[in-house]
């Protein structure tokens, strides 16, 4: 009697747990977008910490897409966005690898998103190396202006300035951008994200926002 009340409550437990390793991996993956196995890898290596392995997936998601940076993208789509009143309007060009991925409701809507995104924050450029250099010092002016007279050491101004500068990127550049639909990550890492899942390299082309 008493091994058949430890076996019940054996196999309750073990159900439990199953229950709720699916429950984490699901929730991670929502986080994340990473793949059924990855999730559950990165959980088991992390000791079941969701924080801890959403960054290692993250961190594993920038290494993937490092290495399929150089990889031709010749297939991709043309997305587009209005926003609901009719007076803003998005065209967003990303390309992949292959018309499979193009054609696949993952990167499709991978598309939307970043067509939305790019509706919402307005981005002017795609990312820092496109500001003109022009523009870039004007700002370095203006934020070290701030701190004339301040009696701070002028490594400690410079400091503060790069701060700015890197506050003035994610303002008018698209892949520094907090992500509008998640802003734990940014533009950047949504894409990593996808190239993580999808097996392919994805690049954001180009991109056009109108407005009345």
């Amino acid at each position: 009697m008493q091994l058949r009340r430890n076996k019940s409550l054996f196999i309750e437990r073990f159900s439990c747990a199953l229950h709720m390793d699916a429950k984490l991996i699901m929730e991670l993956r929502n986080m994340t977008g990473a793949g059924i196995l990855d999730a559950k890898s990165a959980l088991e290596e992390t000791g079941g910490n969701l924080e801890t392995a959403a960054e290692l997936l993250r961190k594993k998601g920038q290494a993937k897409a490092a290495k399929k940076m150089d990889r031709m993208t010749n297939e991709g789509l043309v997305g587009s966005y209005i926003h609901g009143n009719g007076k803003v309007g998005v065209l967003v060009e990303v390309a992949c690898e292959t018309d499979f991925v193009a054609r696949s409701d993952e990167f499709q809507q991978l598309v939307h998103d970043l067509a939305m995104h790019i509706a919402a924050s307005n981005p002017s450029y795609l990312k820092p190396e496109e500001v003109p250099e022009a523009i870039v010092m004007k700002e370095r002016e203006i934020a070290a202006a701030e701190f004339a007279g301040s009696g701070k050491p002028p490594a400690v101004i410079e400091k503060i300035v790069d701060g700015k500068i890197s506050k003035f990127y994610a303002d008018v550049c698209l892949l520094p951008q907090a992500f509008v639909k998640d802003d734990a990550i940014t533009v950047a890492q949504r894409v990593e994200q996808a190239v993580a899942k999808l097996g392919e390299n994805i690049q954001i082309r180009r991109f056009c926002r109108f407005a009345l």
